[in-house]
């Protein structure tokens, strides 16, 4: 029998296919992740990133976002060795990260050309005005 080699480029929490589904039951992410619901409770603790609503009736239900950050904190844990801890801090700097990239700044206008939209708007205004009494 010989041994099969773990392909680098992509792990079995890579693979998982996420229903297209607004919620998912503890039951569900944990059979999707392949993880013990108990590690799931366990971590909403431990991550504030994993935050599911709670239906009426108290059950937990995540959102595909939340079933993201679960197979995200499962590859930092399992697979690249980060502590709870650690994690936690990788987490946040990846927030960070993305909040300074997809800043994008409101494009602004100078008073001048302000004015000539103003002024363009006015225009029309006068014309549709003139058109309903004409």
């Amino acid at each position: 029998m010989t041994a099969r080699k773990k392909s680098p480029g992509k792990s079995k929490s890579d693979e998982v296919l996420i229903p297209d589904k607004l919620y998912f039951r503890i039951g569900e992410v944990a059979e999707l992740c392949r993880l013990p619901a108990y590690v799931l409770r366990f971590w909403e603790s431990e991550f504030p990133q994993l935050k599911p609503v709670k239906s009426s009736t108290g059950q937990r239900m995540y959102r595909r976002r939340d079933v993201e950050n679960v197979l995200h904190i499962k590859r930092l844990l399992y697979e690249q060795g980060f502590t709870i801890a650690g994690a936690r801090q990788q987490l946040r700097s990846e927030a960070k990260n993305e909040k300074g990239q997809t800043a994008i700044p409101f494009p602004t206008q100078s008073a001048s050309e302000i004015q000539h939209i103003r002024q363009g708007l006015r225009e029309i205004l006068n014309l549709l005005s003139t058109r309903k009494t004409g």
